[in-house]
């Protein structure tokens, strides 16, 4: 009892230690679970026990026999349908070819350059070589997020960064399956056929039950035959049975089959799926505290010392140096991508909860068959995990601003709200070179705002998702538009300083509009323009205007020519390089304007010949 009670206090105070620290949690978790496990054997335990023993002689400890390949098993499947429930279709089209590419061609590098390098520099068989490197393909968005959150970075790094981390986990999984079965089939001179017949029986059951529970259980959701209550624990139910069921169909299909599963419920259009999310996001957090205690307690002080050489060093470095950047330059040929971006994307490849918790569940059964070399798989890739992690965590942002991709000034513009005129001016931003990301809690007005190609998130602004967000790294402005004033303060109290460090709006109340003593700082547009305002002004007049400023007394006049006309309301200054600046009510940002520049409005044409008689 208080073993287990440990790891789940010792894994939330990791977690949040890391949340803290700004770092990825699978640092703290695995130092811990050294601790408790090898090194407090070796020396700090009387008897040489550890402080946790997963497995002791392989009948005793927390998880005796095979029961801990169980656990990690489940837990796994957890984890990676979780992942799957993220993956959304529509981003990942306009990811673009790099994408693709790194988890298919950069794939191939790593395995057949990682294999290769493992064979030669630690003498071990082609195919537990091959296993490692199979191992190591996946990166992981669970410890390359923490990374990035905190490095303003151009959106299309972030967004290549963290699509590879969440598609090439399967990827990996079901690479490392593959060799799995190459090792443990033995059928002689019929061993690459078996192993290939079994590969086929993992893909074809595996992505069949995994598509099919999947619309069952988009459909009994839907049908509201589970109460609400029961919705989550419903879920969970199901997606451990269909790992299960897929396992007993075809060894080690399970882990596809769930990833399917999240796959295809992510892009549904169910109404419960961010409970869901929710739900499986708590979830993932504890079940990956536990396991990385557990995994790294679990390995023993002998195996520790096997890899404690110059030759542990030169793989990890071979990994990290040359085969990462080669697979990324790859990858990326041909791309937009500059050689500075190519480089930050090469060095910045963190592994994470999969490389770990499959290499222990593959390590422990090879290892128990006796196969020659199994003994290495497990501390080998925790080396890999540890290091990678630790060199990201501690020279990401440096190495950001040494190859210059760390952006010195963050020009997106996060628009909270997606109604029609949030669309409009998010819409005009867009064309205008600005990158811009509306957020809204109605999925209908989201689904207006993708369809007119903007970048749109369907989320409560009282949630923890958007700080969590790495493609909003390069947000710098924030502009809160909706029709309730109490949800502007809120936006603006709690997201200014991450999201509006160069300026943070919002637009006036009615009450303050219609009080000249009570004019807001972050006042957006016009003192004499609220929501209701800027909506009667888009429904007569839906586009937006330029007029041509001669001098700056010539914008002193369209000013008061847009505070007189109810059809009319200034939005921004376009200077003489096309750079959009945002009026606010408090400061319309009228000092330097010059001939050449542009006041920007939303409302009727005006009458130019009209104004210059003023």
């Amino acid at each position: 009892m208080l073993e287990l009670g440990g790891i789940i206090i010792l894994g939330i105070l990791a977690q949040w230690m890391a949340w803290k620290l700004k770092i990825p949690a699978i640092l703290p978790l695995i130092l811990i679970g050294l601790l408790v496990g090898p090194i407090a054997a070796e020396f700090l335990s009387e008897d040489g026990t550890k402080w946790i023993e997963p497995i002791w002689n392989g009948e005793e400890g927390l998880f005796p026999g095979e029961s801990l390949f169980y656990f990690v098993s489940l837990a796994i499947s957890i984890i990676l349908f979780e992942g799957g429930l993220t993956l959304k279709m529509s981003e990942i089209k306009n990811v673009g070819p790099v994408i693709t590419k790194l988890i298919s061609l950069g794939s191939l590098v790593t395995f057949f350059g990682a294999g290769a390098a493992a064979h030669y520099i630690f003498g071990l068989t082609w195919e537990i070589s091959f296993l490692f490197s199979g191992l190591i393909i996946v990166t992981g968005p669970t410890v390359i997020t923490p990374i990035l959150r905190n490095i303003p970075l151009k959106k299309d790094i972030s967004t290549v960064l963290k699509w590879e981390g969440i598609l090439i986990d399967p990827i990996g999984a079901l690479v490392a399956v593959l060799v799995f079965e190459f090792i443990s089939v033995d059928a002689g001179g019929e061993f690459t056929k078996t192993a290939l017949i079994e590969f086929g029986k993992i893909v074809l059951f595996g992505a069949t039950f995994g598509f099919t529970f999947a619309h069952a259980l988009n459909f009994i959701i839907n049908k509201k035959w589970v109460p609400h209550y029961l919705l989550n624990v419903f879920a969970l139910a199901a997606v451990l049975g269909v790992f299960v069921l897929s396992d007993v169909f075809a060894h080690e299909s399970g882990l596809l089959a769930v990833v399917v599963m999240g796959m295809v419920l992510g892009n549904s259009k169910s109404p419960y799926l961010k409970d869901l999310l929710y739900f499986k996001e708590s979830l993932s957090v504890l079940l990956i505290s536990i396991l990385f205690i557990l995994l790294a307690a679990n390995i023993n002080y002998s195996e520790l010392l096997l890899i404690y050489n110059w030759k542990t060093a030169a793989l990890f470095a071979v990994i990290i140096l040359i085969i990462r950047p080669i697979g990324v330059f790859l990858s990326t040929h041909g791309s937009k991508l500059k050689f500075n971006e190519k480089l930050f994307i090469s060095w910045v490849g963190p592994r994470g909860i999969v490389a770990a918790g499959i290499a222990s569940l593959f390590g422990l059964k090879l290892a128990s068959k006796g196969i020659t070399g199994a003994e290495y798989i497990t501390p080998l890739v925790f080396v890999i995990v540890l290091g990678t992690v630790l060199l990201n965590a501690t020279t990401a942002r440096v190495f950001a601003k040494l190859v210059g991709v760390f952006l010195k000034e963050s020009n997106g513009i996060l628009i909270v709200g997606a109604s029609k005129v949030s669309r409009l001016i998010g819409h005009y931003l867009e064309s205008h070179g600005r990158h811009v990301v509306l957020i809204d809690s109605n999925q209908n007005n989201i689904n207006k705002a993708q369809e007119l190609g903007l970048e749109a998130i369907n989320t409560n602004i009282y949630s923890e998702t958007l700080t969590d967000n790495i493609e909003l790294n390069d947000v710098g402005y924030l502009m809160a538009l909706t029709g309730n004033n109490e949800i502007n303060k809120y936006a603006i109290n709690k997201f200014s300083k991450q999201f509006g460090e160069n300026g943070a709006f919002r637009l006036v109340s009615t009450e303050e509009m219609l009080d000249d003593n009570n004019n807001p700082q972050e006042g957006l547009f016009s003192h004499k323009d609220d929501f209701n305002r800027l909506t009667e002004v888009t429904k007569k007049f839906p586009s937006i205007q330029e007029i041509e400023i001669i001098d700056k007394e010539h914008l002193l006049d369209l000013i008061k020519t847009t505070n007189a006309d109810r059809d009319i309301i200034p939005l921004f200054i376009k200077d003489d390089e096309g750079e959009l600046h945002i009026i606010s009510s408090y400061n319309t940002d009228i000092e330097n304007a010059k001939e050449g520049y542009y006041l920007v409005y939303l409302g009727k044409p005006l009458d130019v010949e009209k104004i210059d008689t003023v």
